[in-house]
């Protein structure tokens, strides 16, 4: 039976098997949809992060599809809790993150769409070594608060434009962040939002976290009207 969200584009609930194990997602796919952004959370957070979720709501908005996923199981989340070191076991992220983008692109309402990351905190870092990893369907990268230094040399192997978005009070992690975008082949840019922390949680930050990613992702994964999409074998 077919999940009335897949009719309407409303967001419903997925289920991604990877390697023995099987990831909780949220899909929306609107009509018409320009392209689809799939969301690697960070440090410590899910699927339900309001910031990821106002800023998939954002995507939505300008007509591109979102998939929210958690990238450890519960009990992993669980384990995660009280290790801290899954989170940053980039590599499991980044190859769970392009075992869904394999899943998501054999969906008959999303093949056809260009593919985003965007990645918070360390989730930054596996959407970057993911698109190199994927480097046909993935169009674009995202980075909110993101450690991009801890793709490492998978940096250079990326092909995907990469929008690299810190707080102006995130002094570190804007260090950081100079660092990866130096070793960035690809079209690359740093903005950095004034007044804002690591979770820009000031007033107004958000949002203009929201407009930066909505437009990179508009700018490169949507088709200039009149233009057919390439297969993707074809990039």
């Amino acid at each position: 039976m077919t999940n009335p969200g897949e009719r309407t584009g409303r967001e419903h609930a997925v289920r991604i098997p990877v390697d023995g194990i099987t990831l909780d997602g949220d899909l929306a796919v609107p009509d018409g949809a320009r392209g689809i952004v799939l969301f690697a959370h960070g440090s410590g957070s899910s699927r339900f992060s309001p910031r990821n979720r106002a800023v998939a709501a954002a995507l939505r908005a300008d007509g591109l599809a979102t998939l929210l996923l958690d990238l450890l199981t519960a009990d992993e989340e669980r384990v995660d809790q009280a290790t801290r070191h899954l989170r940053f076991d980039v590599a499991l992220l980044a190859a769970r993150l392009a075992a869904a983008t394999d899943w998501v692109t054999q969906r008959s309402e999303a093949r056809h769409l260009a593919v985003g990351y965007f990645g918070a905190s360390t989730g930054a870092a596996a959407a970057l070594i993911a698109a190199a990893e994927r480097p046909a369907p993935v169009r674009a990268v995202v980075s909110r608060g993101g450690r991009p230094d801890l793709a490492g040399a998978a940096l250079a192997a990326v092909r995907a434009p990469t929008l690299l978005i810190v707080g102006g009070a995130d002094t570190v992690v804007i260090d950081l962040n100079r660092q990866a975008l130096a070793a960035l082949h690809s079209e690359c840019r740093l903005e950095i939002v004034p007044g804002a922390t690591h979770l820009f949680e000031e007033p107004g930050t958000l949002e203009e976290v929201a407009r930066l990613a909505r437009e990179w992702f508009v700018r490169h994964l949507a088709p200039a009207p009149g233009t057919a999409r390439k297969p993707f074998a074809e990039w």
